[in-house]
């Protein structure tokens, strides 16, 4: 339950173990939760990087458990403050982002592309792609939930690549955690040890290989009009790092996205935002891949948790509430 803090179960366990049955030392920890006395080192040591237990001013030879609602408080909020940090600085790569690829349709011979036409000559490189890879395949996907076949085709290509030992990571949106079909393909893609999360929003459809090669749509609205291949090592490690940050921020398909001290969702905050820049809910919806129909309940919804009764009033009671 306490994971996102860093608490794994075996150190939670301890940790109750010690509030209810303040004085005990490591030996009898261990009998009450059968465990080994190393097992509950190993968790004393965690509790300790976390500031959950400490020496007692009595008697320095005896660990003692911080009160929780001081020391796990404490901890919420400093992932909190990380977490504000990390989608500060995911807004900061996402303009970077998309100022590069403005600067690439205007580069001429800067930089080397080869330009794809059609989603026919697309898919066709991808595959080229993904049967060439020898390390990782790191991808973005928006646009919501993928279609049967996009999915059945993408199986075989991805299953070889596992085979051969290359990491394949891949983000999706929030919204695909209400897609059974996704649920399916990323449980079959965890089985062979590939990894998937989600994020409220993507900046673009991406895949990079091997950190050699990436693959953007020339028009990040509609991908099917065209993509660049790049190869320019700095556009590379640039695009990369920015996946690191989403990676890092994104929620394992396993795990419910965690919402903040507002109570919100990350998918909640990014409609406030989008509707805060003036989007339409079409425009908002096919940003956060969900239907025009959710968009609206989901507006409806927090303009009635902020008392607001339009949704420039619900903006601004974000704004003062420190929501935005």
């Amino acid at each position: 339950m306490l994971k996102p803090l860093g608490l794994d179960a075996a150190a939670e366990s301890v940790y109750r173990a010690m509030i209810t049955h303040r004085g005990w030392g490591v030996a009898q920890l261990a009998r009450h939760l059968g465990v080994s006395e190393t097992e509950v080192h190993t968790a004393l040591d965690q509790l300790a990087d976390l500031a959950l237990v400490r020496q007692s001013l009595d008697d320095p030879g005896i660990v003692r458990p911080v009160d929780p609602e001081f020391g796990l408080v404490s901890l919420l909020q400093q992932r909190q403050a990380q977490l504000q940090r990390s989608q500060q600085e995911l807004a900061e790569s996402q303009a970077a982002i998309t100022g590069m690829l403005a600067d690439l349709q205007t580069s001429g011979g800067r930089v080397e592309v080869d330009q794809l036409v059609g989603i026919d000559e697309i898919q066709d490189r991808i595959e080229v792609l993904a049967g060439r890879a020898r390390r990782e395949c790191l991808s973005f996907m928006p646009g919501g939930a993928q279609s049967a076949s996009s999915i059945e085709a993408g199986k075989p290509l991805n299953e070889a690549a596992l085979r051969r030992g290359v990491a394949i990571r891949t983000v999706y949106l929030d919204s695909v955690r209400n897609d059974t079909m996704t649920r399916n393909y990323a449980r079959w893609l965890a089985e062979r040890g590939g990894e998937f999360r989600t994020t409220p929003t993507l900046p673009v459809r991406m895949l990079l290989v091997d950190s050699e090669i990436a693959l953007l749509p020339v028009n990040p609205d509609d991908s099917r009009e065209g993509a660049l291949q790049l190869t320019s090592q700095g556009i590379i490690v640039t695009l990369t790092a920015f996946f690191d940050q989403v990676w890092a921020a994104a929620s394992p398909l396993g795990e419910e996205p965690a919402r903040d001290d507002a109570g919100l969702t990350g998918q909640e905050r990014e409609l406030l935002k989008l509707l805060g820049q003036g989007l339409t809910d079409e425009m908002s919806a096919r940003r956060l891949g969900i239907s025009l129909r959710t968009v609206r309940r989901m507006a409806a919804d927090l303009m009635d948790r902020l008392g607001a009764k339009s949704r420039f009033e619900a903006g601004c009671r974000a704004v003062e509430r420190g929501w935005l």
